[in-house]
């Protein structure tokens, strides 16, 4: 690691350089090994940070000289990057990785991969190690950097190989990408999180805060802009934080006016944010900047102060409802909001509840993004005592949601009629020939129209009003 004039270490020049010569061998191995171009398999699962990842994955696999499927029995190598969040997650890895032990025995030059935050757990990696012996290479989040070596470790050498290694982490710069989409792209500016939300286990599998220069940011958001992207989405698991380890310090609000200054018509969408570290200057920041999309996803995740409290999230509900009504002030009815919620929180009342449902009424969210507790293994919440049955947390689930639906709608009914500048995504759901479009508050419109306009922008004027989704019809010029 680099030692330089900030609070977080950086990958050296020398070690990247290190990762390039390891991606030529590789090439010469795979070159030598088959007769035509093997393929990669890439499995992803969790948060839009670790598709951000799997970019960089398959970036460096790309220069490699692997091509790329979805069809895991075509599959020379596959890579799961697992996410560690919740529950039903790891249930999911763990069946698929199972699911692969035939064909690796009937393949046995197939390469099986698992990375991600669920490998950064160490009785996660044990239970790899000693459950599933098929699988050869188990890396952290900490060293996707280094997978040019590891692969060439497990192509040359057999054995298995476990890079886990106890750190924070660094910044890597000068990693390959090969992105999803050629028009809307993820761009990490920071990674890890200094929170420590007595449920989360993000701190402990993505170490500490560390956050990207402003100038390797401002580069590859102009890059992106200049080769044709519209939609851009800033990444970290609290953006509200990016610049604190940076020298001279440097705020988000300060990073975001950077970039909406770049020339270009283009988007710019951010998350995750946390109340704690939300500032008046972001809200005002959003309000004044027109590239700067109007939706702000700000989790509140209870709306009662001691389960707060008992969460380690650092702010109350009156703090909260004070930056959603300062944004609405500036925002008005062109912003968007819409939250996060876990319902049972260990120790969770029905009363104290009903403090969730009564926030949930007085905000009126777009839409909710609404969790059921899930304990994670280290964290402290996963020793608090939790007497309520799952199949209450179930019936207050239900109510909640049943809320937002209803509060959804009646959102719904006041855009009718209105036309918006949509950016257009892909094929809608509601039939064949409709194309999906999100306007800058993150509302989905439907319309009729021809897969061409994918990729850009358009006026879509709002002709019916559904639960989740708007229907409409494309404007003509």
């Amino acid at each position: 690691m680099e030692k330089t004039g900030r609070k977080t270490d950086v990958v050296s020049e020398k070690e990247i350089e290190k990762q390039r010569k390891f991606s030529e061998k590789v090439f010469c191995i795979l070159s030598r090994r088959y007769s035509e171009k093997p393929l990669a398999c890439i499995v992803t699962y969790g948060c839009q940070q670790n598709v951000a990842d799997s970019e960089r994955i398959k970036g460096m696999l790309s220069e490699m000289g692997y091509g790329f499927t979805e069809n895991r029995t075509k599959a020379k190598l596959i890579v799961f990057n697992t996410c560690a969040v919740r529950e039903h997650a790891e249930d999911r890895v763990f069946g698929n990785v199972g699911s692969l032990k035939s064909y690796r025995r009937d393949n046995p030059d197939v390469l099986i991969a698992c990375c991600g935050c669920m490998m950064q757990q160490q009785h996660i990696a044990d239970k790899i190690k000693k459950s599933f012996p098929f699988v050869d290479l188990v890396f952290g989040t900490h060293v996707i950097y280094r997978l040019p070596e590891l692969i060439y470790r497990a192509l040359t050498n057999g054995a298995r190989i476990f890079e886990l290694p106890d750190m924070d982490g660094a910044i890597a710069e000068g990693i390959p990408v090969l992105r999803d989409n050629d028009s809307r792209a993820w761009l990490p500016i920071m990674y890890g999180c200094n929170n420590f939300c007595s449920y989360c286990i993000v701190p402990y599998v993505r170490g500490r805060e560390r956050s990207r220069s402003v100038e390797a940011v401002v580069s590859e958001a102009r890059a992106l802009i200049e080769s044709g992207y519209k939609e851009i989405t800033l990444l970290g698991q609290n953006v509200n934080s990016y610049g604190k380890d940076l020298v001279p310090q440097i705020s988000f609000a300060q990073l975001l006016r950077m970039i909406n200054d770049i020339p270009g018509d283009f988007r710019i969408r951010f998350m995750t944010s946390h109340p704690r570290d939300c500032t008046k200057e972001l809200i005002k920041t959003m309000a004044q900047c027109d590239k700067i999309a109007k939706h702000l996803h700000l989790p509140f995740q209870s709306g009662n102060n001691r389960v707060l409290s008992e969460m380690n999230r650092h702010y109350t509900r009156e703090k909260y409802l004070e930056l959603i009504n300062y944004a609405k002030e500036l925002m008005g009815d062109s912003l968007s909001l819409t939250s996060d919620v876990i319902v049972g929180f260990p120790g969770e009342t029905y009363e104290e509840f009903k403090d969730t449902l009564s926030l949930v009424e007085e905000v009126k969210f777009t839409a909710l993004f609404t969790f059921i507790y899930s304990p994670r293994k280290g964290t402290p919440a996963a020793e608090m005592p939790d007497p309520v049955t799952a199949q209450e947390k179930g019936r207050w689930f239900r109510e909640l949601t049943e809320l937002q639906e209803k509060i959804s709608a009646e959102n719904m009914k006041k855009y009718t009629g209105k036309s918006f500048k949509c950016f257009v995504t892909g094929k809608g759901k509601l039939g064949d020939n409709y194309l999906a479009a999100r306007t800058d508050g993150n509302l989905i419109i439907e319309f009729e129209g021809d897969e061409n306009l994918t990729g850009t922008f358009q006026n879509i004027k709002v002709t019916e009003p559904l639960t989740y989704v708007l229907k409409g019809e494309k404007e003509r010029k």
